[in-house]
């Protein structure tokens, strides 16, 4: 069980990296790009507290 959630934790992270160095690629004004940013990393760390059995 412990390493089944490590990877998860893992790649949930990958993840929202690769879509956070995405974003810096769109060709899109810089306050929808942070507005992005913002929504990713939200995401990115509610998955991250419901693979450490926060929710």
């Amino acid at each position: 069980m412990g390493s089944s959630t490590l990877i998860s934790i893992l790649i949930t992270f990958l993840v929202v990296v690769l879509i956070l160095w995405l974003t810096q690629r769109l060709p899109v004004d810089g306050r929808v790009r942070q507005i992005i940013q913002i929504v990713v990393i939200v995401v990115g760390i509610i998955a991250l507290l419901r693979y450490l059995a926060v929710f």
